[in-house]
């Protein structure tokens, strides 16, 4: 999931720099690489706690 995001906000990146029509794409791809770090640190925060 993290390759897939990091790879659309290369290409955000890319596409902003060359085609400067397509700035919303990096905007879009910040949101998102924001969000799913907001996910990871959700996920490995919430540890599964053995049952006694």
């Amino acid at each position: 999931m993290m390759v897939f995001v990091l790879v659309v906000l290369i290409a955000a990146l890319v596409l902003g720099i060359l085609v400067h029509g397509l700035f919303y794409l990096l905007i879009i791809g910040v949101i998102v690489l924001v969000a799913d770090l907001a996910f990871l640190g959700v996920r490995s925060t919430r540890r599964e706690r053995p049952l006694r």
